[in-house]
């Protein structure tokens, strides 16, 4: 309870076009799909395309980590410490892997993802992993071993490099099905090419390769294998090698720094780079060495650099039909990348459509089809118009290219609003589908659409019915009645959503407790633009004061006073209702020969409850009469949701 004095006769101390171009996009594309991966580490990567499963080998959390196409996770083989290396077997039956803390290799079969074999090596620490004729070829340290398991006991053989002149490891492999009985191997600066049809490896030729090699494959032909760094100088990419002499043939260019490399059964290339700010993998067909297709990773991480591939982490689906990376972030986040149709151009598909146009009126779309290999004159592009009568989209005549891939087309757009054409181009077996879309503002009609109230000033709590007048229109004549009381607690809410009767009139009730904007949305149609109307209307506060402490109460003429003995103290309590921080303004008259003057008001705040409990100092003199009131102010209350509203006058006397 707030205190305050009052004396006789004196004062009382103070207190939202036009359309933007969308088109397809060419060179670079993101990659179709990603899935964060439950590991520690990538040591290795093998597609099975008979099952559409993913292995992944983790070294450092010594597990292989099994997934579909989509990098959902199906299975988990632990207790596989420094696993690295794998290979698929030539049915699809199993999968190898090595095992580099317990130097051997295990079979995993590939129905159940089980464990079936484990195979002692005798060599320390088998890395890299390939099968050739049914053999699986392990490299150890700079050395090369094997392991067949066409007889009755598995059988090992060590120390099969020859005189490569292999001295520092690791050891990588390659070779590819269509090509038997070859085997490349890298370490160090050295590059082989080994002839395995035999019970051993017979070496070939053998070479150099630079020392900075992450990864290394053999063409499908047998007649080239392709590492993952140029050391010639030329700038990065990824050399051919002849495995008749070992002469780099080609290099393939990529952006720094390579660490991948991988060759499609079709002979197309996949060449990986540790690059923060430019693509990541790069696609090549066979021969062409400019690239045909380029993925650039997000950037997932805290850096500014982008994710990066992980070493060797790049294969191919058998089918070539799906390129698989494994990204990093600098949060040590692995990510699996699924990218599809690789070896397919990604053509650009333009679009351009007026900014504006009349409705009924006919207009003419533009556009080109480019791609790096133009596409033949008369290629069929298929046209939807999507528009406020067609939401799903209507399909209209094809067009058709041009020689340089140009092509138009004209329409009649029925309806007015935002009115959207889309051109799609197929693709084929070397063209990727590409589309692009423009958007067209198409004029509409003005309609009238006015509200009530707007302005007027109503007692608090009454029940006011706003009334939204819709003239003419096409088709829709749904109205929408929002309210939204002053103050940042209460949300704007949807009172009514409705068609209007048959005078256009549509009414909702708005319960006035605060001021209050009231707001009447016709959405348009075909023909007639959307509007929007406001309508603001002002509510008083609620006011009530209530007067203790006194003896009775009578009547002056036909006021009714309340009478206190002179020496006490008349408490005051005021009920309003309650906003945050607000503060009732409590004000004081004194009556003194024949007129009521001024003594002064002050503001107290409001409890919760919205009461206010004021207790006047006795002035210790009788005779005296004083009034007292409450009121809220909008603005000095210390808010403005509600309209300035005065109390009642409470009269008080005080006698002997």
């Amino acid at each position: 309870m707030r205190r305050r004095s009052t004396s006789t006769a004196t004062a009382l101390a103070v207190l939202f076009s036009s359309a933007a171009l969308a088109a397809g996009t060419a060179g670079v594309a993101a990659a179709d799909s990603a899935r964060v991966l439950p590991v520690k580490s990538v040591g290795d990567i093998v597609v099975d395309g008979a099952h559409r499963r993913v292995y992944l080998s983790d070294p450092t959390g010594g597990k292989i980590v099994v997934t579909d196409y989509a990098g959902v996770v199906k299975a988990t083989l632990t207790g596989l410490p420094g696993v690295t290396g794998l290979a698929l077997s030539a049915d699809s039956g199993q999968v190898y892997a090595a095992v580099k803390g317990s130097d051997r290799i295990v079979s995993v079969e590939t129905q159940t993802y089980t464990q079936t074999a484990s195979y002692e090596l005798g060599a320390d620490a088998p890395s890299d992993l390939e099968v050739v004729d049914g053999r699986v070829w392990f490299g150890y340290g700079s050395n090369l071993g094997s392991l067949d398991l066409s007889a009755a006991e598995p059988v090992v053989h060590l120390d099969q490099k020859a005189d490569a002149g292999f001295f520092t490891g690791p050891m990588l492999l390659g070779s590819d099905l269509a090509a038997p009985g070859v085997l490349v191997a890298g370490s160090g600066g050295t590059l082989a090419v080994y002839d395995v049809s035999a019970d051993g490896a017979v070496l070939r030729v053998k070479g150099s390769m630079d020392t900075s090699v992450k990864q290394l494959d053999l063409t499908p032909d047998g007649g080239q294998v392709i590492t993952s760094w140029d050391g010639t100088g030329n700038g990065y990419g990824l050399p051919a090698y002849s495995t008749t002499d070992l002469t780099e043939v080609a290099s393939y260019p990529i952006d720094a720094y390579p660490n991948a490399v991988a060759v499609a059964p079709d002979g197309s290339v996949a060449g990986g780079s540790f690059s923060w700010y430019e693509p990541d993998v790069h696609i090549h067909r066979p021969g062409d060495l400019t690239s045909v297709r380029e993925y650039d990773f997000p950037n997932t991480g805290d850096s500014s650099g982008a994710d990066t591939l992980v070493d060797g982490a790049l294969a191919w689906a058998p089918d070539a039909g799906r390129v698989f990376a494994v990204s990093v972030n600098t949060a040590g986040t692995y990510t699996l990348r699924a990218m599809t149709d690789p070896t397919k151009e990604l053509p650009t598909l333009k679009v351009s459509a007026p900014a504006t146009s009349a409705r009924a009126k006919k207009l003419t779309v533009t556009g080109k089809l480019t791609s790096k290999v133009a596409l033949a004159a008369g290629t069929g592009l298929t046209v939807t118009r999507t528009d406020i009568e067609s939401p799903n989209g209507k399909a209209l005549p094809a067009a058709t290219t041009k020689a340089d891939g140009s092509f138009s087309f004209t329409d009649t757009p029925p309806a007015g609003g935002k009115v959207t054409y889309k051109v799609s181009y197929a693709g084929d077996a070397t063209h990727a589908t590409a589309a692009g879309s423009d958007s067209v503002q198409v004029s509409r009609k003005a309609t009238a659409l006015s509200l009530t109230n707007n302005g007027k000033l109503y007692s608090y709590g009454k029940d006011v019915s706003f009334t939204a007048h819709l003239g003419t229109t096409y088709k829709n004549r749904t109205v929408e009645i929002y309210a939204d009381p002053f103050g940042t607690d209460k949300p704007k809410k949807l009172l009514k959503k409705a068609r209007v009767n048959s005078h256009g009139n549509l009414s909702a009730t708005v319960d006035m407790t605060r001021d209050t904007t009231v707001t009447a949305v016709f959405a348009g149609d075909a023909r007639y633009a959307g509007k929007t109307t406001k309508s603001t209307a002002y509510a008083r506060a609620k006011i009530s004061t209530s007067v203790s402490k006194h003896y009775r109460t009578g009547r002056i003429g036909s006021t009714k006073y309340y009478y206190f003995r002179k020496n006490t103290d008349p408490v005051f309590t005021t009920t309003m209702n309650y906003y945050a921080g607000r503060k009732q303004r409590f004000e004081l008259e004194v009556y003194y020969q024949g007129r009521w003057y001024d003594s002064g008001s002050e503001y107290f705040a409001l409890g919760t409850s919205g009461k206010s409990a004021v207790r006047l100092e006795a002035p210790g003199e009788s005779g005296i009469r004083a009034r007292m009131r409450s009121s809220y102010i909008n603005g000095s209350s210390g808010d403005t949701v509600n309209s300035t509203t005065y109390g009642p006058w409470k009269y008080m006397a005080f006698t002997n």
